[in-house]
C-alpha cells in the first residue's frame, strides 16, 4: 500500500457514530499528537453537531456517507452496533478510508473475511480494537510468558462481568449483536487467544437467556488441539469483575487486563483505576506474588496511536497478523453461541 504523509503527521480520523463509547474515545484521543479528530457523523445532523461541539471537533456530518466522502479524513473509528460493523467497514474501505473497528469485529468469520478482503482490495488497513491489548501491561504480560517466567502455559481462567442497569440498552437486542458473550465475552476470548497462542478446536458453553433472546451470562470450556484448556465466563447481571489467572508449568500470572489504567491508587478523574499484574515464579504455594509495574493510560488513545503508526508505516503485515486472530475469534464466538443453544460441544470451524 502507499504510505500517506510523513510518520510525524497526525492521522486525520473521523468518528462514524455518536454512541457513548465514541464520546469516551473522543475525550481520550483528543490530546494525542499522532491522531487528529477531524469530524464526526450521525444519521441525525443535530446529534452530530452537539457531539462535535461537546468534544471540540471542528466538523460534523448528518450522514455516515457524508463522512466517508470527506476528503479531509484518512481513517475512521467505527463504534456502531456489532451488527453494523461489516457493512460500514466495507463501505469505508471502498471509500479509501482506513478502519479502526470496535470489538467484536464481526458477527462471524465470513463477515470478518469480507472486511479484510475489502481492506486489501482498496489498499487500506483494518484493525479490531481491544483497548486492553494495547496497554503496556499486556505487553509486559506477554514478555513474561514468552521469556518462560511461568514455564509452559497449561491452562487459564478469565472472567469479565458487569451489571447492565438499563434493559433497553442495545446489549439486550439480538438483532444488533447484543448479549454478554459478544460484549464482555469477546474480551475474554481475545485474551485467551492471545495467551494460548492458538484458537480452540472445540468448545462447550452454557448460557442463561433473556426474554429478548440474548445471553445474560455464559460460561464455557475451550479445548485446544494440544489438549490444553481454558475457561471463559462473562455476564451482564453481576457486580463488575474482570480478572484472569494463567497457570503455567512453573508459575502463575494474575491480571485484571483493564482497558484503561491509572497510576493513581484512587484512580483518575474519569474513573480509570490501577490494574494489577501479578507474577508467582515457581510451583510452591508459599511463594509470594511479585507485583509488576508498567506504564498506564487510556486504552482508546493507545489503540488509536498504534493504529496511526500502522497506517503511517504502511504496515500491511500487522494487519495480516491481526486478521488471522480476528477471523479465528469470530469463528470461536459463533461456535460458543451454537454450543450454548444446542447444549453440546461444538467444533470451531475456521
Amino acid at each position: 500500500m502507499t504510505v500517506s504523509n510523513t510518520p510525524s503527521t497526525p492521522l486525520r480520523l473521523g468518528i462514524l457514530g455518536c454512541a457513548n463509547v465514541a464520546k469516551q474515545f473522543a475525550r481520550d484521543v483528543t490530546p494525542s499528537e499522532s491522531v487528529s479528530l477531524v469530524a464526526v457523523a450521525s444519521r441525525d445532523a443535530d446529534k452530530a453537531q452537539a457531539f462535535a461541539q461537546a468534544q471540540g471537533i471542528d466538523k460534523h456530518h448528518g450522514s455516515y456517507e457524508a463522512l466517508l466522502a470527506d476528503p479531509d479524513i484518512e481513517a475512521i473509528y467505527l463504534p456502531l452496533p456489532n451488527s453494523l460493523h461489516a457493512e460500514w467497514a466495507i463501505k469505508a474501505a471502498a471509500a479509501g478510508k482506513h478502519v479502526l473497528c470496535e470489538k467484536p469485529l464481526a458477527m462471524g468469520p465470513d463477515e470478518a473475511r469480507a472486511m479484510f478482503d475489502a481492506a486489501r482490495q482498496n489498499r487500506v488497513l483494518l484493525l479490531e480494537s481491544y483497548p486492553y491489548a494495547f496497554q503496556p501491561q499486556t505487553a509486559a504480560m506477554m514478555r513474561l510468558i514468552e521469556d518462560g517466567a511461568i514455564g509452559q502455559v497449561q491452562s487459564m481462567q478469565a472472567v469479565f462481568g458487569f451489571r447492565l442497569m438499563n434493559l433497553q440498552n442495545i446489549r439486550m437486542q439480538p438483532e444488533l449483536g447484543g448479549g454478554s458473550l459478544l460484549d464482555a465475552g469477546s474480551y475474554v476470548l481475545s485474551l485467551i487467544r492471545l495467551v494460548m497462542g492458538a484458537a480452540p478446536v472445540r468448545v462447550m458453553a452454557d448460557a442463561t437467556w433473556t426474554d429478548s433472546g440474548v445471553d445474560i451470562s455464559t460460561m464455557a470450556t475451550l479445548t485446544f488441539a494440544d489438549g490444553r484448556r481454558a475457561q471463559l465466563s462473562c455476564a451482564m447481571d453481576v457486580a463488575n469483575v474482570r480478572r484472569a489467572t494463567i497457570s503455567g508449568s512453573d508459575g502463575t500470572i494474575e491480571t485484571e487486563f483493564l482497558n484503561h489504567t491509572s497510576a493513581l491508587p484512587a484512580g483518575n478523574d474519569v474513573g480509570y483505576l490501577p490494574s494489577e499484574l501479578r507474577l508467582r515464579r515457581g510451583i510452591a504455594a508459599n511463594l509470594p506474588f511479585e507485583l509488576q509495574q508498567t506504564a498506564t493510560g487510556s486504552g482508546f488513545r493507545l489503540a488509536a496511536e498504534a493504529f496511526a503508526r500502522m497506517v503511517r508505516e504502511g504496515n500491511t503485515q500487522a494487519m495480516e497478523d491481526a486478521a488471522v486472530v480476528s477471523i479465528e475469534n469470530a469463528a470461536t464466538l459463533v461456535a460458543l453461541t451454537q454450543s450454548a443453544k444446542l447444549g453440546q460441544s461444538v467444533d470451531v470451524r475456521l
